[in-house]
């Protein structure tokens, strides 16, 4: 695939990163080695709502991409579909 645009180099780093990066060794430091203490489900909720916003965040801005992808591309989408 090529990069024919900034933008298409945009949604490919951002699909990238939803697709690949993997979440848990951070969550392991943030969350799970905390196993017991008394404000576990509390840190639980918080890390389940944290990653939700940033997803949403980041498909966000990937949908905003989807009109300017080249017409080819297997994800373009007309503006306002």
């Amino acid at each position: 695939m090529r990069a024919s645009s900034k933008v298409h180099v945009e949604y490919e780093v951002l699909k990238y990163i939803m697709d690949k990066i993997d979440l848990t060794e951070l969550e392991e430091k943030m969350v799970l080695q905390h196993k017991g203490d008394q404000y576990y489900s509390e840190l639980e909720k918080r890390w389940k709502n944290g990653v939700n916003e940033i997803a949403s965040f980041v498909n966000n801005k990937i949908e905003k991409r989807l009109h300017r992808l080249p017409k080819k591309h297997p994800a373009y989408k007309e503006k306002g579909e």
